[in-house]
């Protein structure tokens, strides 16, 4: 009680002659990015005020190419002056051309709507990549001597002795390779990113990194060196001896471009001077790890002076530029760090470390040893029941780290060109401990914007392994799993889980730039692969709920970021699935082709009475059709295309009138009459209006049926929740949420999951294992419950008519006695708060809603006449409106500000009991 009367007693003390802030800015949706590429780069920032209603009415943005010129408010580059208008997200800079490779750092101030300016927001900055890459890259792609040893394939070294003369204004480096690359000036390591290049579509897309170096060169004499290592590009990737997926070579790009003070420019490229040997990295891949040899180390080869006499002069090669693109992701860096929680002797002998937590990226050694002495790591995620280690579910990855040791002291050893899945290591050839093992986590730099958190602990370590679920996946493609040998691309697990990762972090620029490579590589005829990037070939395309990929991210994004622009780009994809499926329907009904259907449903062993959730493919099929169908209806309305709003609402009611012909019966059963298929039936609205509260009861007697249990797989999992809490049974949403037994959310975590699980029962009651076939342990797809809790228990609820939470909803809804749960999301209009708990007598509900932002406040129990807001009537509150209801709850309007609201406890007890 003492922290809302502390959060009461501040808000009724927030004086009224409070302005704007601004808290936070983004370039195309980044921080502070480089590399960008449009001529009118799109600007962001979030406001904040202690004053309800606080809106901006006016904005001036400034531009310079300096900070000093920013702050002195001269030489600039554009001044927009003041701009009457209450857009502060993605406003297009409206100045003079710009210019490849510079750096323009910015401004913005504010206005509100009682004409108090704000101060200037902390500068920002971007960088510009290279507007012309295919002509301003000078640099000529370069590779090693013939490869000597084309099984291992080890680690080619480059290298470059220069001279600087003059003193330097600046130096930008441009690098990207065929393969993964480390670059190094002078010693230093270029950046702070890892995998780099990323994986994209390489043929059409590869994509190069820039780099302020200004403050690695030296005046006098310097050198540029680089390593490569296989990466996506030539390694093994998917089963089998598949590897080379888009070349047999591994080559290098590296330019620098150096502006010295005097005004003069200078680059230094790699070309044919450069020189190149192999090293200490014996072998790099991705499935198997790596082999580092440190006794052949050759110290100072990245320094000016180095000896390369011995070293072999470069291959010029002739690869084209056509394909080099700018950055448009945020890069993989290194995140949390581990020591470890236990260290085990296993019943078959294994020296085993346990980090605690299943984490994606790898173990730093620190270690003294011998010339030549040999350690090993190799990484598993789970042990088996009888405690011994174990990796049959890694099938045929070996996921080891080797090192041979070169006598120093204190070793520092990390692998380069490869990451793992793990939470166990099995260690040889050396004793570990806290002080020599550190695991350091690995993904793609990703904002954190969402929290939720409960009273419940187990709900709070499932919220705990989905946010683990998402970094160990999100490795600059969202992968299926990070351990075997798989760790692709898949469409359909991507789609499930985008709403949940969206709270999560912002992944607005991430899938932006995955959703280009599925447009890269969808066929011709409009099919969309599998995996994206693909690497398993065309004939492995066209699945349902898989390909629908390309019209839900797209959407979902403009309904979740607001981002109208990655909607315009990605239409003419999202058409051409649609289409694509037409052509493959005969009187609108798509019953051909491979599905995977409802992957990974329940089935049990040994099944002979039909408790096996088998759900019909092609019934899945054309729901996803409608939904599809839908889906670009709606972007075609919001980018008004007329003629396609005609076209598609005329063949959304002709797919919905197959489905009912072929899939529902006149009393309104479906002849598949899994949880799956009503769940599709009625998220996708496929049923008539007078039929869907009777399929809601059908659904929920089938729940009861399975003692509570859900039997979904990952089409029907991620909106089995919503469509129950939509259809009047919130009570059965909480009591699946809250089930401990398999299959359920919370099985894992009774079992010790720190992660989402590829199957409900990946670790079986009895401790043994589903089959180590498809078995991963950081598979996010089943985390997609994260968007109904986001949703529903704290209730924050993104709306069509203000995309990006400009008017959003809240709508908590209490239950499965629960005492309290809070919810935060930052939007780029500012951060959503929504939490509640009952407390001192009361159900207290405290709220944040951001400036130039609305809320639609639905509050879950009482009446106008008993709610309170700020201690005072609702009639008396400011910044309230009391809306017309139409289910019995009373809704509100909100004006930005915080809030307090809260109703005798009894009322919403009585709700409770009523669930």
């Amino acid at each position: 009680m003492k922290y809302w009367l502390t959060t009461l007693f501040v808000l009724m003390a927030l004086t009224l002659q409070a302005q704007l802030t601004i808290e936070k800015s983004w370039v195309e949706n980044r921080l502070n990015p480089r590399g960008v590429t449009t001529q009118a780069p799109r600007l962001t920032w979030a406001l904040a005020s202690e004053v309800r209603g606080a809106a901006q009415t006016a904005y001036q943005v400034q531009v310079a190419a300096s900070p000093e010129a920013l702050k002195g408010g001269k030489a600039l580059v554009w001044d927009s002056g003041r701009v009457d208008s209450s857009e502060s997200v993605r406003v297009p800079y409206a100045g003079p051309a710009l210019e490849s490779g510079l750096t323009y750092f910015w401004q913005v101030r504010t206005w509100d709507q009682r004409g108090k300016r704000s101060a200037w927001a902390p500068a920002g900055y971007w960088q510009m990549g290279l507007l012309n890459p295919d002509t301003e890259f000078a640099a000529q792609w370069i590779g090693p001597a013939p490869e000597t040893d084309t099984i291992k394939r080890p680690s080619p070294y480059f290298r470059k002795d220069f001279q600087v003369d003059k003193p330097i204004q600046r130096a930008t480096a441009y690098i990207t390779a065929h393969g993964m690359y480390e670059a190094r000036i002078n010693g230093q390591r270029v950046g702070d990113a890892y995998l780099s290049p990323g994986w994209t579509s390489y043929a059409t897309r590869l994509q190069y990194q820039q780099y302020d170096i200004t403050g690695l060169l030296r005046q006098g004499a310097n050198a540029v060196g680089a390593v490569l290592g296989n990466g996506w590009y030539r390694d093994y990737l998917a089963w089998g001896d598949s590897r080379n997926h888009y070349g047999k070579d591994i080559s290098l790009l590296l330019q620098l471009d150096i502006t010295y003070a005097d005004g003069t420019a200078e680059r230094v490229v790699s070309d044919g001077s450069w020189v190149s040997r192999t090293g200490p990295i014996l072998n790099a891949e991705l499935y198997d790890g790596e082999t580092y040899d440190s006794t052949l180390e050759f110290p100072g080869w990245d320094t000016a002076g180095f000896d390369d006499s011995a070293w072999q002069p470069v291959r010029v090669e002739a690869f084209g530029k056509a394909n080099l693109i700018a950055t448009e992701n945020e890069p993989v860096r290194k995140h949390e760090t581990f020591k470890p929680l236990e260290i085990l002797t296993t019943p078959e002998g294994d020296t085993v470390v346990d980090f605690g937590q299943n984490l994606v990226g790898w173990v730093q050694l620190k270690l003294s040893g011998t010339t030549g002495q040999q350690v090993s790591l190799q990484h598993a995620e789970v042990l088996t029941k009888e405690g011994n280690f174990y990796t049959d579910n890694l099938r045929a990855a070996d996921q080891k780290a080797t090192y041979i040791l070169d006598g120093s002291t204190d070793q520092v050893l990390e692998p380069h060109f490869t990451f793992y899945g793990f939470r166990y290591v099995k260690v040889a050839g050396f004793t570990p401990s806290a002080d020599n093992m550190t695991g350091i986590a690995l993904y793609s730099d990703l904002e954190q914007t969402g929290s939720l958190t409960t009273s419940d602990p187990l709900l709070n370590q499932l919220q705990h392994n989905i946010q683990w679920g998402l970094r160990g996946n999100f490795l600059d493609v969202p992968t299926d799993c990070p351990q075997r040998d798989e760790r692709l691309g898949w469409t359909g697990d991507a789609q499930a889980f985008f709403r949940t990762a969206a709270y999560n972090r912002n992944v607005n620029a991430f899938f932006s730039k995955w959703l280009k490579d599925l447009a890269a590589d969808q066929l011709d005829n409009g099919s969309v692969p599998f995996v994206v990037p693909n690497v398993l070939g065309p004939q492995a395309a066209g699945s349902a709920g898989w390909a629908d990929v390309s019209t839900i991210i797209p959407w979902e994004s403009y309904l979740l970021f607001g981002d109208r622009e990655l909607l315009q780009t990605q239409y003419p994809s999202m058409k051409a699935w649609v289409e694509y499926i037409r052509s493959r329907s005969t009187e609108n009904l798509w019953n051909t082709g491979f599905h995977f259907g409802d992957w990974l449903f329940y089935r049990p062993h040994d099944d002979n009475d039909g408790r096996s959730a088998v759900t019909d493919k092609y019934l899945i099929a054309q729901s996803f059709y409608a939904y599809s169908t839908g889906l670009l209806l709606k972007a075609a309305r919001v980018l008004g295309q007329t003629e396609d709003v005609q076209a598609y609402s005329r063949l959304l009611e002709q797919v919905k009138e197959a489905y009912r012909r072929e899939y529902l019966t006149d009393s309104g059963r479906l002849v598949s009459g899994t949880q799956t298929a009503y769940v599709l039936a009625l998220q996708f609205d496929m049923l008539p209006e007078g039929q869907r509260q009777q399929a809601a009861d059908r659904l929920v007697a089938n729940i009861e049926d399975y003692g509570y249990h859900l039997t979904t797989g990952f089409l029907g999992t991620p909106y089995l929740a919503h469509v129950l809490s939509r259809f009047g049974h919130p009570e059965v949403a909480y009591r699946l949420l809250m089930q401990r037994s398999y299959p359920s959310w919370l099985y894992p975590v009774t079992m010790g999951a720190t992660t989402i699980w590829e199957r409900w029962d990946g670790i079986k009651p009895d401790g043994s294992f589903q089959v180590p076939t498809m078995n991963s342990y950081n598979h996010y797809a089943y985390g997609a419950i994260g968007d109904w809790m986001y949703q529903h228990i704290a209730g924050i609820q993104a709306l069509e008519d203000g995309p990006g939470y400009r008017h959003f909803r809240i709508a908590p809804t209490p239950g499965a006695g629960l005492e309290r749960a809070e919810g935060r999301m930052q939007s780029f209009y500012g951060e959503i708060v929504s939490s509640w708990a009952f407390e001192g007598g009361r159900f207290m509900l405290q709220l944040r809603v951001p400036v130039n932002t609305t809320a639609e406040l639905v509050f879950p129990y009482g009446t106008p006449e008993s709610i309170r807001e700020g201690g005072r009537a609702l009639a008396r509150a400011a910044g309230v409106r009391l809306l017309q209801d139409s289910d019995g709850r009373v809704h509100l309007q909100l004006d930005s500000g915080s809030y307090v609201f809260d109703v005798p406890a009894e009322i919403s007890r009585m709700g409770q009991d009523e669930e």
